[in-house]
């Protein structure tokens, strides 16, 4: 059904236009696909806050560090060269729940997750698509076995996480072609590891008692062009060629815990000698660990706020 009362924008996707003077025939001057220059085991550059959304019970934002392409001597639309992730997520609650509904011994999580309209190069639509009721799935799931539910009952408690810029599946110059990277959407894995370490941040700055603090963690098993296939922590979907396996977990350090767990791809026997699911899910444990210390000084930081204005 149309909503007659907003002016919607083109159903398709929608592109930035390039203008004449971007496109050129001389091959040291063409935008070239960002290549990874961080060692396989090193994480993004993190920044996390919490306390930004007054109105609620608690919120954080997070955003990671945007890609870049090697040729700096290209010009054009910054938008072309670049991939980060930018979350934010508030939390409503515990608030009770209304008079109709039936008893519950425990709190009730319900949990959203939606792409803004810009946030990835093909426009996204004001309904939640299959691709964010599946975010919102595992992170209700990670989520679950972290809150500490009987202190609440017949409470219920919300966590909305807004994506405002999100990761690409591919880079933007293999539209045209290789099929089989754009069946993947890979981008929805750091997606889910980003929604879980910034709610986790958001429900500690709403003050809810947790088991612990969950952070999110992924790996991946990439392939180059003439290079054998190698693990790396902390993908980015427009670094690589080619993206064989990826695996995403929720962790919990303090009690050794996994409480989500996501994997998709084919690693193959025939195709990594060295690599199983059980090592690409011990990587994005590794992953996790890293995401858990920038979760902590965050949280630490806050706190410190707090006593020093009381």
């Amino acid at each position: 059904m149309t909503d007659r009362r907003r002016i919607n924008g083109p159903p398709g996707g929608t592109l930035a236009p390039v203008y004449s003077k971007y496109i050129t025939k001389d091959a040291s001057k063409q935008i070239e696909r960002p290549s990874r220059s961080r060692a396989p085991n090193v994480l993004r550059k993190m920044f996390l806050k919490t306390g930004v959304t007054p109105s609620a019970s608690g919120s954080a934002y997070l955003e990671l560090e945007a890609s870049r392409s090697t040729n700096t001597n290209t010009p054009g639309l910054a938008s072309l060269s670049t991939s980060g992730l930018k979350l934010t997520c508030t939390v409503h609650g515990p608030r009770p729940l209304p008079k109709s509904a039936p008893f519950s011994p425990h709190i009730i999580l319900s949990t959203h997750v939606k792409y803004a309209p810009f946030a990835t190069r093909k426009r996204r639509g004001y309904l939640r698509d299959s691709s964010e009721r599946d975010l919102g799935v595992h992170l209700e799931t990670a989520l679950r076995g972290v809150i500490i539910g009987d202190r609440w009952p017949k409470s219920g408690v919300e966590v909305i996480i807004t994506i405002l810029e999100g990761e690409e599946d591919q880079w933007w110059g293999d539209d045209r072609g290789r099929g089989q990277a754009t069946a993947g959407e890979w981008g929805m894995m750091s997606v889910l590891s980003g929604c879980i370490t910034v709610a986790s941040a958001a429900i500690a700055d709403a003050g809810i008692d947790c088991v612990d603090v969950v952070s999110g963690g992924v790996a991946a098993v990439v392939r180059e062009q003439g290079k054998p296939a190698a693990l790396v922590l902390d993908p980015v979907p427009s670094e690589h060629q080619e993206i064989l396996a990826a695996a995403i977990v929720a962790y919990l350090p303090a009690r050794d815990e996994i409480t989500d767990l996501w994997v998709k791809g084919d690693i193959g026997n025939q195709v990594v000698q060295t690599s199983s699911y059980e090592e690409l899910a011990d990587n994005a444990v590794q992953a996790a660990l890293g995401s858990h210390r920038v979760l902590v000084a965050a949280l630490k930081e806050t706190a410190d706020m707090k006593l020093g204005r009381s």
